[in-house]
């Protein structure tokens, strides 16, 4: 018989000025060397109950809790955190809030560190572990310079490098591309070999499937459901969406398209009415100047992160940004609304030119780590303040919309991160520019809220406002997206209809 290694008590938990309780009478038992999968919609429950096996509730969140969490023999409410550094790892939903150092090997190797190994420990881990996960690409790098992907394979480095019995993973793959999908799976396969106990919150379930022992599902903070690996495989497609979750099994040509060996080629099409891109060149390698600044231009080579001389996009249309993490799909998005300051470029639309400051009023950006831009104390603030005029009606519509009035009132901060995100999708639609950009829009949300969101995008395109939407998700693409627009190496390759 399994040894049970956590042990989760009738537990029932309400975040301190929430109106409503995040877990409610939870009870689980998780066997040693168990893979656990925890499914549900955002805000069922998934992440409170990751945040409970590691002991951030009750000792860094703070609320009301009753019940008994014990992992590995230690009552959980009993223990200090940094006493569960060596037994429990965690890789949150966005890698930036566990951070400690600026750089990637500084980082991985911060655990071991601080846990007192010996250094040449400290070097053969490391070495291990970027063998095992494929870094070498990511090594001797600073961290501010990796797109959110490579972040989280640095997170999951930082974390298998203290060797834990225990992994938690929240929404793991939520920014990944394919082929980081496919090492991650590859990863979790390894740990479970090695008789690691993993417990997944997760979306996506179809790079899963062969992996989980137990799938259990979530919904208003209970455990509703339960099924064994068996029995959760032979679920509809149907039956899935009626519970709100994604399904097990990915369209192939969708999975073959977001790969990055795919070899679609441009589109002859001819766009009669669309938006120009003009000499849009940037690099993240500015070399010193001394009397005045160098502009980019394509002579510049392979020093530019971004070098599209011209491209066409159509108007009132959603074009999927494709490409694999760091590729430079998000610093397009950045340099089109102005972010990157340094970029030159012309945004060339019904006859009018935009440059520089003119493009942050034409476009209007969703971040991909919406915690950057999100600033004001309630959700309902939040959309307002994205409005040239202020419209409370329409704001309220808004957030019907997207299943947020009854956080109206709520702080965005105490939001889970699916509902975040929703947040700035909702701010994005109430400002109404004609260019609208959506780096990732649809990480970590569930099967339901991917939906509206690409219902969403749909409304916004029909009514005449153009989406780019970067994105790694092949479901969100075959729902709503038109076209298809490869970036490789900073450069446009294909516009695939």
């Amino acid at each position: 018989m399994m040894q049970t290694i956590a042990q989760i008590n009738n537990v029932t938990h309400r975040y301190k000025g929430a109106a409503e309780n995040s877990l409610d009478g939870v009870s689980l038992t998780i066997k040693k060397g168990e893979t656990l999968l925890l499914c549900g919609a955002s805000g069922s429950g998934k992440t409170s109950v990751i945040r409970l096996l590691n002991g951030l509730i009750p000792h860094y969140y703070q609320g009301d809790m009753t019940g008994e969490v014990t992992v590995n023999g230690l009552e959980i409410a009993k223990t200090q955190l940094y006493e569960l550094a060596g037994i429990v790892g965690t890789v949150f939903q966005n890698p930036r809030s566990q951070f400690f150092s600026v750089d990637t090997d500084g980082e991985i190797v911060f655990g071991p560190e601080n846990i007192g190994l010996a250094p040449d420990e400290i070097k053969a881990r490391k070495d291990n572990i970027s063998r095992q996960m494929k870094l070498d690409k990511l090594l001797c790098r600073s961290l501010f310079e990796l797109s959110g992907g490579e972040k989280q394979r640095i997170a999951c480095a930082s974390v298998a490098a203290l060797l834990p019995e225990i992994i938690l993973l929240d929404e793991p793959s939520s920014n990944l591309d394919m082929e980081a999908i496919n090492i991650l799976h590859d990863i979790i396969c390894d740990w479970k070999r090695q008789g690691k106990t993993i417990i997944i919150s997760e979306h996506r379930l179809w790079y899963l499937k062969d992996i989980a022992d137990r799938d259990i599902y979530m919904d208003k903070g209970r455990i509703v459901s339960e099924w064994s690996a068996e029995d959760f495989a032979e679920i509809s497609e149907e039956e899935t969406r009626q519970l709100g979750l994604r399904p097990t099994s990915i369209n192939e040509h969708y999975l073959a398209l977001l790969s990055d060996n795919c070899n679609a080629h441009e589109s002859r099409i001819n766009i009669s009415d669309g938006i120009l891109f003009k000499d849009f060149y940037f690099s993240y390698h500015r070399k010193p100047y001394i009397l005045r600044r160098k502009r980019f231009s394509a002579a510049d080579g392979e020093d530019l992160s971004l070098c599209i001389p011209e491209l066409t996009i159509p108007k009132g249309k959603v074009t999927a940004v494709i490409g694999s993490n760091g590729t430079g799909k998000s610093t397009f998005l950045r340099c089109i609304c102005g972010l990157e300051k340094d970029c030159t470029g012309v945004i060339i639309s019904g006859g009018s030119e935009y440059r520089k400051r003119q493009r942050i009023g034409f476009s209007y950006m969703v971040m991909q780590d919406v915690n950057h831009q999100l600033f004001t104390d309630s959700v309902e603030k939040e959309v307002l303040l994205s409005m040239k005029d202020k419209d409370e009606k329409r704001c309220l519509e808004i957030l019907d919309t997207l299943g947020l009035l009854r956080y109206k009132d709520t702080h965005p901060m105490a939001l889970s991160g699916g509902q975040k995100q929703r947040v700035a999708i909702a701010s994005a639609i109430a400002a109404g520019a004609e260019l609208l950009l959506f780096d990732e829009p649809t990480s970590g949300l569930d099967y339901a809220h991917m939906k509206k969101v690409g219902e969403l995008l749909r409304q916004l395109a029909d009514s005449g406002s153009t989406v780019l939407v970067s994105t790694h998700d092949p479901e969100f693409i075959e729902q709503c997206c038109d076209l298809t627009l490869r970036i490789k190496n900073g450069r446009a390759v294909s516009l695939t209809f």
